[in-house]
């Protein structure tokens, strides 16, 4: 089960930053500033994603990082919602 949940985190971790690469792709190729604040957002959903990985399956019992997981959710969620209001067109 344990390797289920490993693949999964990791899955998880893959398709986040997969969504980072092709949104900068977009970003470089349009300069849309949506764009931007998108890729941003799925650079901390990414690191979100991989502290969860770190938390739950490498350190599970050693170090809690709950707190960082948290501000990277929260941060990525900020800077798509800032982009939503103040840039948007």
């Amino acid at each position: 089960m344990d390797v289920v949940k490993s693949a999964v985190y990791l899955l998880c971790f893959a398709a986040s930053l997969l969504c980072m690469v092709l949104l900068l792709r977009s970003f470089l190729r349009s300069r849309s500033r949506l764009l931007l604040w998108s890729t941003l957002c799925f650079v901390c959903l990414s690191i979100n994603n991989l502290l969860l990985f770190i938390d739950v399956v490498l350190l599970p019992t050693q170090v809690d990082l709950l707190p960082f997981r948290q501000f990277s959710a929260m941060a990525g969620v900020g800077v798509l919602l800032y982009g939503f209001i103040w840039d948007a067109e």
